[in-house]
């Protein structure tokens, strides 16, 4: 690692302060993608603002969300009584990420800033339609997310929470990489009083997208035969070592067609 200053501040407003006192300075959540970073000399920030004791962890229902505070670890998602009643599918995809030790240290508030295109949450965020609020602002979901490691953040505005609508069925199918389980190809499904949402993650070279055609499909029939015979185009797809474009294509397809499956 480089040399940086480190600071550990006692609320949001204080970590704010610090980050926009220096343009260099960085926020760190859980530090699963952050900290390999550091190891790695791939960033060289001035300072290193530790989010740790800003008092954002916890898991709440109001009136029609799930609001859970953005320091809440994966690991306390998926054992969330109020997340397994609610919106069972946004506890099994926490359930999935990574292993036993980046589930008790990755936090949402991490995942969603860094917006990695292979990561989890994103596609619950934005299938679901959450709102992603923060120190100054609420924002949408479809507004949040901009590109491949980019949102709508500024560079010393903190994710403080984020409120998910409870739908009426959901559930999340991961076609993993065996070795760092990020996903392949992810489609997090739900159904609510409004139409369906579609999101897909690990696919995309922008990153996190929504299948519109699967989305039409299923809000007029909500059944796996729905959207059999969809076909999405590759152009725009990630290629890589571990999937060609084309291979991604017809993973979308399986994976939609499960979520719908065993959504509930």
């Amino acid at each position: 690692m480089y040399d940086f200053a480190y600071q550990k501040p006692g609320s949001v407003a204080d970590a704010v302060k610090l980050l926009a006192g220096d343009a260099e300075a960085k926020a760190l959540a859980g530090g699963m993608t952050f900290i390999p970073v550091l190891k790695q000399r791939l960033n060289k920030p001035s300072m290193v603002v530790d989010l740790a004791k800003t008092g954002m962890s916890g898991i709440s229902v109001s009136g029609n969300a799930v609001v859970i505070k953005a320091m809440t670890t994966h690991g306390a998602v998926a054992a969330s009584a109020d997340v397994k009643a609610k919106i069972p599918g946004l506890a099994e995809l926490a359930s999935w990420i990574g292993d036993e030790a980046v589930r008790h240290r990755g936090t949402i508030g991490g995942s969603l800033a860094n917006n990695d295109p292979s990561a989890c949450y994103p596609a619950a965020a934005l299938g679901l339609g959450a709102t992603i609020k923060t120190d100054r602002r609420s924002i949408a979901a479809d507004d949040f997310f901009q590109g491949m490691f980019t949102t709508a953040l500024a560079p010393d505005e903190i994710i403080t929470e984020v409120s998910f609508p409870i739908p009426e069925k959901s559930a999340y199918e991961k076609f993993r990489n065996p070795a760092s389980r990020y996903a392949m190809v992810g489609v997090f499904v739900a159904k609510t009083a409004g139409g369906v949402r579609v999101a897909i993650t690990g696919a995309g070279q922008n990153g996190v997208f929504r299948h519109a055609e699967m989305e039409k499909a299923l809000s007029a029939n909500f059944s796996p035969d729905a959207i059999a015979g969809i076909v999405t185009p590759a152009d725009g797809l990630n290629s890589d070592i571990h999937a060609s474009a084309e291979y991604r294509a017809h993973l979308i397809g399986v994976m939609a067609k499960r979520a719908v499956a065993r959504a509930k």
